[in-house]
């Protein structure tokens, strides 16, 4: 409880600590602003990027499950149509199914092209192309048609394999005007030489009416294509691109290097960037393409995007303004505390520094002097019959007086640190860092010539015109005395009541007083003492 009390009592003073340096350097504040503002903006586009990937990885999620989900329900109704044509293969191997009459080898041949589901006509045709049976016929005999400049026909009787064959989409000349694919098989007979094929169509509006109830988005796709780039079905539905390849696209190309995956490219048919999903569907020569166009993922993350980054933008632009106004007010208090510390500091009569500003900068190089090990001189300076005078002459030429005798000391302390200022009333004190006495007194006694040469008249004093007197103190920080500012300003106090009991116009001590320190250089030539 203590510790906590004491973290209290501490806040407010380290709040202090922080105003104040904020206050004493404005440009620090800005600053502050100015980077606030941009953490807030670089937060800002993190989390807008954050957003725009989580929208990209949700798309791909939805595309890749509903690939998964269309590639399993063509696979099923592709099996049950291969599984009805493997039905009439084993019926046409079996010589007691061939010699059954014809009605009865139709039914038998045939019963189980009936139960697939949108599977259309199922034919046989001989070596030649020429249809030999047809489900679709009936009563028998079959439709005289021949199916050898059919691709299904030409790659069966070209090829060793029995592998199911998907053909392109055409018209059918035997079923209804409608596109349909054909899926075929290949025959042989018992040396294995080719002898026809078996032939099941099926009907392209099992496919429109499968993707048409899919959830894409107003520029999304599906396409069926063949693994050679050959068009089967797609959504949107246009028939001119059915039939047409996309072998060789940079939208086709990725879906030949594995069996299922994700990409963002470009489509071929009407140049719609999205991000496609594809699997191949089981062992059939099928790819099924699932693309969300990237305009839609990202429709409602720009949307808020523009919001956010809107309301921060202008959230960063207040903050970065108020930060400036705020620099201004801090300068221009600044300014005003300058201007009003210059003034409370400054003798308004005398143009010196107050007895205030005196009093702060003589604790001050005292503590230096004595830190540092060096000397320090103080001269105390007093108008010579200054009552006599304003009796004399008046306060408006008193006050002319004393502002040419502050001018006098001006023009005679030329160091950069030393300091001069009022003491009080006629009273006058310089504050000499860095100087022995024997460089004070050359400074005294530029102070006391300067003056006198100045011829002020003054008919009460002895000489006519207006003198000062000077007595100047040291403290040698080195000797290891110990003296406070006051006891150096007593014995600055002392040395010039000497200098007044001796006439006037006088500084004390006097320089024979003063011969331990006759080899120390003036203050004139002598090192700059560092500025308060």
């Amino acid at each position: 409880m203590p510790t906590a009390l004491n973290a209290y009592a501490k806040t407010p003073m380290l709040f202090r600590k922080i105003s104040g340096a904020f206050v004493a350097r404005p440009a620090l504040f800005a600053a502050s602003g100015g980077f606030v503002a941009l953490v807030m903006a670089v937060i800002t586009v993190v989390s807008l990027y954050d957003m725009r990937t989580d929208a990209l990885m949700r798309a791909r999620d939805a595309a890749d499950g509903l690939s998964l989900l269309l590639s399993r329900d063509i696979e099923r109704n592709l099996e049950i149509c291969d599984l009805s044509l493997q039905a009439v293969i084993d019926g046409m191997a079996d010589p007691v199914v061939l010699a059954l009459p014809m009605p009865l080898r139709q039914r038998v041949l045939f019963d189980g092209a009936t139960k697939a589901r949108d599977l259309g006509t199922v034919l046989v045709a001989d070596h030649l192309g020429n249809i030999v049976f047809d489900s679709g016929a009936l009563p028998p005999p079959p439709r005289n048609a021949n199916l050898s400049d059919r691709d299904y026909f030409k790659v069966q009787r070209d090829r060793l394999s029995d592998a199911l064959f998907i053909s392109k989409p055409f018209v059918s000349s035997v079923d209804p005007p409608l596109l349909s694919i054909g899926l075929s098989r290949r025959l042989t007979n018992r040396k294995g030489k080719f002898s026809g094929v078996v032939l099941g169509t099926l009907q392209l509006d099992y496919f429109q009416h499968l993707l048409d109830g899919m959830p894409l988005g107003p520029h999304g796709s599906i396409t069926l294509v063949r693994t050679d780039g050959i068009v089967l079905m797609r959504r949107p539905f246009n028939v001119g691109e059915i039939g047409r390849s996309l072998a060789g696209g940079a939208s086709f190309t990725p879906v030949l290097k594995s069996e299922k995956g994700s990409f963002v490219g470009v489509a071929i048919l009407d140049g719609e960037q999205r991000l496609y999903s594809f699997r191949h569907i089981g062992k059939y020569p099928i790819i099924i393409e699932v693309g969300f166009s990237t305009n839609d993922i990202y429709a409602q993350w720009q949307w808020r995007a523009c919001v956010i980054g809107g309301v921060m933008g202008t959230l960063c632009l207040l903050l970065v303004l108020m930060s400036i106004l705020i620099t201004r007010q801090f300068r221009e208090r600044l300014e005003i505390e300058q201007r009003l510390r210059i003034r409370a500091d400054t003798d308004s009569l005398t143009g010196l520094s107050t007895r205030r500003a005196l009093d702060i900068a003589l604790q001050f190089e005292t503590r230096r002097a004595k830190r540092d090990r060096r000397t320090l001189s103080v001269l105390m300076l007093d108008i010579d019959t200054f009552k006599l005078f304003n009796d004399r002459y008046g306060h408006v030429a008193g006050d002319k007086a004393l502002r040419t005798v502050a001018l006098c000391i001006k023009e005679s302390v030329l160091r950069q640190g030393d300091f001069a200022g009022r003491y009080g009333g006629e009273e006058f004190c310089v504050i000499l860092p860095g100087t022995a006495l024997h460089g004070a007194l050359h400074v005294a006694q530029a102070i006391r010539k300067a003056v006198y040469d100045a011829a002020i008249p003054h008919s009460a004093s002895p000489l006519g015109i207006v003198t000062i007197s000077i007595g100047a103190a040291t403290l040698d920080g080195a000797s290891g005395v110990e003296m406070t500012s006051s006891q150096l300003i007593d014995c600055a106090d002392r040395e010039l009541y000497a200098a007044k009991a001796a006439g006037g116009n006088t500084v004390m001590p006097p320089a024979q007083r003063d011969e331990k320190d006759a080899n120390v250089e003036s203050p004139l030539i002598a090192e700059q003492a560092p500025q308060l």
